[in-house]
């Protein structure tokens, strides 16, 4: 009996010692389609982890930015030494704003406007030009945001499909071999958890970080709106005060 025993239990440690779970073994193992799904869900967890630093990294600076130009605007200066300095390079949405605002600006007073015709035309240009260029900033601002959205509402669904096939797999191979020992299933069921876990892995930190991108980016959106509108009631005044 004792020795029925040592060697079961001699068994059972060769079949450990065998059946290899680790990750690259997992990997090398699999079918090409579980390496196809693996390989997509890591490219896509790599894709959605680059573009979630650069958006915070450069929706940060685009702040710092706006900080020292509103600190510029504000500080009582003239409009056209600030316009001036900044010339026809801005180096931040908040900046393309006012540039765009003030060369329609200055276009408009160099041709003599004359004051009726620019009380009802020239804020409405002015305000459309600063929407304009308000809009252009917004879009390179969001580009790529989209593909944090997509990763996280397919990642799921494909480590599912990866999941059933690794499934599949397992049972296949238990009707091959006609047993159902662990060291047979095993690898096929581990493979099928792999890439349900990289799929969520590559899922959960897009949608967060598309929550708190998109957060960040309305936010700031929301600063330019505020900007262009002072800035252009802040123009009307002066076109009030010329008249």
């Amino acid at each position: 009996m004792e020795t029925q025993m040592v060697e079961t239990v001699a068994l059972a440690g060769t079949t450990a010692a065998v059946v290899d779970l680790s990750m690259w073994s997992l990997f090398m193992r699999a079918d090409l389609i579980v390496k196809a799904v693996i390989l997509l869900l890591l490219m896509a967890s790599f894709w959605s982890w680059a573009i979630i630093f650069d958006k915070i990294l450069r929706i940060r600076k685009l702040n710092a930015r706006a900080d020292h130009f509103e600190e510029s605007f504000w500080s009582g200066g003239s409009l056209d030494e600030l316009y001036d300095r900044i010339g026809s390079r801005p180096i931040d949405p908040m900046a393309s704003v006012f540039v765009a605002a003030m060369r329609e600006w200055r276009r408009a007073t160099s041709r003599g406007v004359s004051h009726e015709a620019g009380r009802v035309s020239l804020p409405q240009r002015i305000d459309r030009v600063m929407q304009v260029a308000l809009g252009r900033e917004l879009d390179q601002l969001e580009r790529r945001v989209g593909f944090l959205a997509s990763t996280g509402s397919v990642a799921p669904f494909i480590g599912l499909f990866g999941t059933v096939w690794g499934i599949m797999n397992s049972f296949h191979a238990i009707g091959m071999s006609k047993n159902t020992s662990l060291a047979v299933v095993a690898p096929g069921i581990a493979e099928a958890l792999f890439a349900t876990a990289l799929g969520l892995v590559a899922a959960i930190p897009a949608v967060i970080a598309y929550n708190k991108v998109s957060t960040d980016i309305d936010r700031y959106a929301k600063r330019l709106e505020a900007f262009s509108g002072e800035f252009g009631a802040i123009l009307s005044r002066q076109l009030e005060e010329r008249a």
